[in-house]
């Protein structure tokens, strides 16, 4: 990881809620932003600022999330996830998310994701899957 990799970065992420973003179970007129596909947003936004302070061959992966689901997004509403990270001890990485439609906050998150190595990630996976009998 680059030195510029430390507590204070922001990144902000803005996307439209879209039909594979929603709930469908309760018809078309409930249809709002489901909470599964707003974690990964979540997610997503906080690795895309991870990314811009990793070397070539890093990445990073999700250990924690904690999430407070706040209020309903209809579909075709623009989003805006704030995120900050907070902490950084070794390769752990703690991030604070604050999202907002256009016309409420929507949610309050934690995020803890962990910086790895693909090369010696895709070793030890390859090892697991051997064990599993799927190799």
């Amino acid at each position: 990881m680059k030195t510029t990799l430390q507590p204070g970065l922001r990144h902000t992420a803005r996307f439209e809620v879209t039909r594979d973003r929603t709930i469908g179970f309760m018809g078309e007129k409930a249809r709002v932003y489901a909470t599964p596909m707003l974690v990964r947003d979540v997610e997503v936004a906080c690795r895309e600022l991870l990314l811009q302070h990793l070397d070539p061959g890093e990445d990073s992966v999700g250990t924690r999330i904690e999430l407070d689901h706040l209020a309903a997004t209809l579909q075709g509403m623009p989003v805006e996830l704030e995120v900050e990270l907070v902490a950084l001890k070794g390769r752990a990485v703690t991030f604070s998310v604050q999202g907002k439609d256009s016309v409420d906050p929507i949610c309050r998150a934690t995020h803890q994701r962990f910086i790895v190595d693909v090369a010696t990630t895709e070793q030890r996976l390859a090892a697991k899957a051997a064990k599993a009998g799927m190799a």
